[in-house]
Formats: C-alpha cells, sequence, structure tokens
C-alpha cells in the first residue's frame, strides 16, 4: 500500500491503475482488500476489519483516495460529498485541442449491462446531471493535457463528457476509437481534499501520475 496519511478514522492511499476498487467478477486483488490486509499486518488484528469505500475511481484509473475506517467516517464523508465540501482533481491527456478553460454540463445514463455511460437529452428520466470543469495546461501535436475539477461524481464522467465532444482521452479503451491495444488511459487523481470527518480539519494529498507515456510528452514527473 502506498499510504499518503492515517488516524484511527482514515487512510488514504493511492490506487495503481488498473486495480479494482473492491472484489467484482474478475477476482483480481483489489484496493479495499489490501487496505483491510495492510491493516491486519500493521496492528495484528484478527477477525473482521471495518474499512468502508466512500468514493470511486474507475479501475483503469490511478491517483488518491481516501478509505474510512469506522463507519461513522464513513458516514460523514459521504455527507461531505453530498454537500459538495470534497474536491476531486485529476489530470487528462485527451485527443484535439481544447479552448483554455471551460465547463462541461449534460446528462449521463449509464447502461449497468455494458457498464458504459452516454451522453442522453435533459429530460431522460433516467438521465443524472454531470457538470465538470476544465483548464488547459499545455498543447502538443495533437493532444491536450487538463486539469479538471469534478463538480458532480457520476460514472466514467470525464472519459463520457470529453468523448461525447470528439476530444476522447488517450489510451482509453472503452471510450475511444483510436485507443491501441496495451495502452494505459491517461487520467490520474492528482487532489483530493476534504474536511476530516471529525476535527473538520481541511485534509489536502496530491499523487503525480506516472512516469510513463503519455505523461512523458508532457514532462510530467
Amino acid at each position: 500500500m502506498n499510504v499518503l496519511y492515517e488516524d484511527n478514522h482514515l487512510l488514504v492511499v493511492v490506487k495503481e491503475a488498473n486495480l479494482p476498487m473492491q472484489e467484482d467478477e474478475s477476482h483480481d486483488v483489489d484496493l479495499l482488500t489490501l487496505g483491510k490486509r495492510y491493516l491486519r499486518e500493521k496492528y495484528a488484528k484478527t477477525g473482521n476489519i471495518y474499512l468502508g469505500l466512500v468514493h470511486r475511481l474507475d479501475r483503469p484509473v490511478g491517483g488518491v483516495v481516501v478509505l474510512a475506517k469506522t463507519s461513522k467516517a464513513a458516514g460523514r464523508l459521504s455527507e461531505s460529498i453530498r454537500k459538495h465540501e470534497i474536491t476531486k482533481e485529476y489530470l487528462a491527456i485527451v485527443e484535439g485541442k481544447l479552448s483554455d478553460e471551460g465547463v462541461l454540463k449534460d446528462t449521463l445514463k449509464k447502461d449497468e449491462k455494458s457498464n458504459t455511460s452516454k451522453v442522453v437529452r435533459s429530460d431522460d428520466p433516467e438521465g443524472k446531471d454531470a457538470e465538470l470543469s476544465y483548464r488547459l495546461i499545455k498543447h502538443d501535436l495533437n493532444l491536450s493535457l487538463v486539469r479538471i475539477q469534478l463538480i458532480t461524481g457520476r460514472s466514467h464522467q470525464i472519459r463520457v463528457q470529453f468523448s461525447s465532444r470528439g476530444n476522447p482521452l488517450w489510451g482509453d479503451a472503452r471510450y475511444n476509437r483510436n485507443a491501441k491495444p496495451g495502452q494505459q488511459i491517461a487520467l490520474w487523481a492528482v487532489r483530493l481534499s476534504f474536511p476530516h470527518p471529525v476535527t473538520k480539519e481541511i485534509m489536502d494529498f496530491t499523487s503525480n501520475p506516472p512516469r510513463n507515456l503519455p505523461w512523458t510528452k508532457f514532462n510530467i514527473k
């Protein structure tokens, strides 16, 4: 576990790319299991260990994640999410040239069977509002490095919203028809800020993307 912070209430870690948040049909090792294993070994605990998920990253996406070590902390963090008190920022590399900054607003609908989302009409009864803001950091050839702040947290939101505008994420096998086998999606959760569930102190954590392509095209270290 790459642990950024730990106290009696929280465990803040960096999730590696392609690691599931929790056990799924693949039965691959997952973040929640690794977290419980870490706590069991560190504190020589036996029996059941509580560790709660309060937000998620898509399996291919890495970056900062906070886990709750108590049910009270989980409930309060979830309430902070509902009140939009948590700041989630991402770096992404998308195809094409974007304007210097912008706000993307859509209505998204998730297909549970295919585990995909798409933009639908605003009056679709199954649609949910999706909003994010972005700032262009650098453009190189046909790629743009952008910093994104999520305002809502819908399934595959960043990937779908940019793809729907003709700017799919580099290496996104699900929403970018130009993605090649073996490429890793260029999306990383670089910053997470939230009020501590007990002390109310603002906690702020960061994580840089890995030092490989395509991030190295923009000298991200």
